[in-house]
């Protein structure tokens, strides 16, 4: 199926149920604004992309203090209908609704799927709390939204694996949306922005497309460049301070070189 087919399908949900998910984005927006749509894509589509997903031993293992899942973002290593998918978020009537509905003007998506593609996580996976990169790979532009479709069938809360967002700092609860088969949530990435993914408690792999959406200009007038930013739980003071010490030694590295040290290899190479 072709991304022009699919994107007609998500245009049409989130055009049905627009109104819904303005006023749901509405009651967070000063926060951490997000919104979310169960049932996006009719369930065999849904089904078939999960099913497409590739094998651990294909994909990029990240393990370290601040993570440890699995990405995928060389599309054209893999099946043909992921990466239709993919872009099928960012197929122009699609970019322009989602945009609407977030009250955003003049948003693009990104050819290169900087930090984005296919995220998989399988039993005892996460993603510690952190603040996104604040731009594209070539630094001109800035991150304004991240939009996370889930596809594994049968997924409950109780596996672990859910989307944790912290609207009011990492000293207060977190939110939890569940990582619900066939349901795409959209948030706001900004520097405060902070969020997160549970350690995955089942002997599964939950499988999400991933993609982010840009803008010419910042979503708060205080934001300001920065690195993708981890911290640690409030159980992990030990963690927490070796996060610290590694976004401060990687922030003052890209004062003085812009683009890093070295070019990002999480993009899609055409």
């Amino acid at each position: 199926m072709h991304r022009s087919e699919i994107g007609n399908f998500i245009y049409q949900q989130l055009d049905e149920n627009k109104e819904v998910l303005k006023e749901q984005f509405l009651k967070s927006k000063d926060n951490i604004g997000y919104f979310f749509l169960d049932d996006l894509l009719p369930k065999e589509l849904a089904l078939e992309i999960h099913n497409k997903f590739p094998l651990l031993e294909k994909t990029v293992k990240r393990k370290n203090l601040k993570e440890y899942k699995f990405t995928a973002y060389q599309m054209n290593a893999y099946e043909a209908l992921l990466e239709e998918v993919i872009y099928a978020f960012q197929e122009k009537k699609v970019i322009q609704i989602v945009s609407e509905i977030c009250n955003l003007e003049k948003v693009f998506g990104d050819e290169f799927l900087y930090a984005g593609g296919l995220s998989l996580m399988k039993k005892d996976n996460f993603l510690n709390p952190h603040l996104d990169n604040s731009h594209d790979k070539d630094r001109k532009r800035w991150r304004v939204l991240n939009l996370l479709y889930y596809v594994t069938p049968n997924w409950e809360v109780e596996n672990g694996g859910n989307l944790e967002i912290w609207p009011k700092g990492l000293k207060q609860p977190q939110t939890i949306i569940e990582s619900k088969f066939n349901r795409l949530v959209v948030m706001t990435t900004h520097q405060k922005s902070w969020h997160s993914v549970s350690k995955v408690k089942k002997d599964a792999i939950r499988c999400c497309v991933s993609n982010y959406y840009f803008s010419d200009n910042s979503l708060m007038d205080e934001d300001q460049f920065h690195v993708t930013t981890f911290r640690g739980r409030s159980s992990e003071q030990v963690k927490d301070v070796l996060l610290q010490i590694d976004n401060s030694l990687r922030s003052g590295l890209r004062k003085i070189f812009k683009k890093g040290v070295r070019e990002n290899p999480h993009q899609y190479k055409k």
